[in-house]
């Protein structure tokens, strides 16, 4: 939810004794977030997760990392499966040397496209673009 706060204050002069009061007023505006919002949100956070792990990768094997590391080994097996899909596009890598995964480029670009599609999908009925 989307929440907004706004404060106004009021000055009330009282002429006979010379004194001004002051009274703070919070007025508070709670909007609840637009569903198609939501689920546009939860397709970029999935796919933001993919693209980060598709970008270790390519990262990893471009400085020729170790596979024996936990860490390394770890990335490769977790974005290996999304970058499963496009292996045979290109050269297969060789773990330990330096290496342009050119695959999972390609597998950044295209789960970026699904994901836009997707969260696109969500407003083609909205008159307004959300």
């Amino acid at each position: 939810m989307d929440e907004q706060q706004k404060t106004t204050e009021v000055r009330e002069t009282n002429v006979q004794e010379g004194a001004t009061n002051v009274q703070r007023q919070t007025v508070r505006t709670v909007e609840a977030a637009d569903s198609r919002v939501v689920a546009q949100r939860v397709v970029w956070y999935i796919a933001g997760f993919i693209l980060v792990l598709l970008a270790l990768r390519i990262v990893l094997f471009m400085l020729g990392a170790n596979q024996g590391s936990g860490f390394v080994d770890f990335i490769y097996a977790v974005s290996g499966v999304f970058a499963a899909p496009f292996a045979g596009i290109f050269p297969a890598p060789t773990y330990g040397q330096f290496f342009f995964d050119t695959a999972s480029l390609v597998a950044m670009v295209v789960y970026a496209l699904v994901a836009w599609g997707i969260a696109k999908l969500f407003t083609l009925n909205s008159a307004r673009d959300v």
